[in-house]
């Protein structure tokens, strides 16, 4: 089973948070998003980056419902599919109430949401052996490789921009 490593990870964050710095920014500073400085994508052609960055979250989108088929992997859950996904490549583990919470939902939404992921055969729950009145979550090794081949396939789309671009 191939596994993210930290810097791929670090990666992944570092673009988001280069399109969050597009969105978020003033000023004029010069950092570059997705190849082009801030300040040329502000002052020639904002809409044309924000309609490329628009376009390419619906692909991811629609890319995530066509992977995971009938799942409803969108919100909240999606959210506890990847602090889980991060959780298993960090060695850590995570319980019910710290997914319900990071996904900010109420822990009875949360625990309705983890038993729709194990009945998808996504997530497994089970008793914490030091302490018996917390239930732990992971990623099953189908959730494990479905979210793995997902996040390839989102890594090759956004290639294929890059090389357009």
């Amino acid at each position: 089973m191939q596994q993210f490593s930290n810097e791929e990870i670090a990666e992944l964050k570092s673009r988001i948070d280069q399109i969050h710095d597009l969105l978020t920014t003033r000023g004029g500073d010069e950092q570059a998003v997705m190849g082009i400085p801030v300040s040329l994508a502000r002052s020639e052609a904002p809409k044309a980056v924000l309609v490329d960055q628009v376009a390419f979250n619906i692909q991811m989108r629609r890319l995530r419902k066509s992977h995971f088929g009938g799942a409803q992997l969108s919100g909240p859950v999606w959210d506890m599919m990847l602090d889980l996904m991060l959780a298993d490549t960090n060695g850590r583990e995570l319980s019910a109430s710290d997914l319900a919470a990071g996904a900010g939902v109420p822990l009875s939404s949360g625990l309705r949401m983890i038993a729709s992921l194990e009945a998808q055969g996504l997530v497994r729950r089970f008793i914490d052996q030091h302490d018996r009145r917390r239930s732990l979550v992971e990623l099953t090794d189908k959730g494990s490789e479905r979210m793995e081949s997902y996040f390839e396939k989102i890594g090759s789309a956004w290639e294929s921009r890059q090389i357009a671009a």
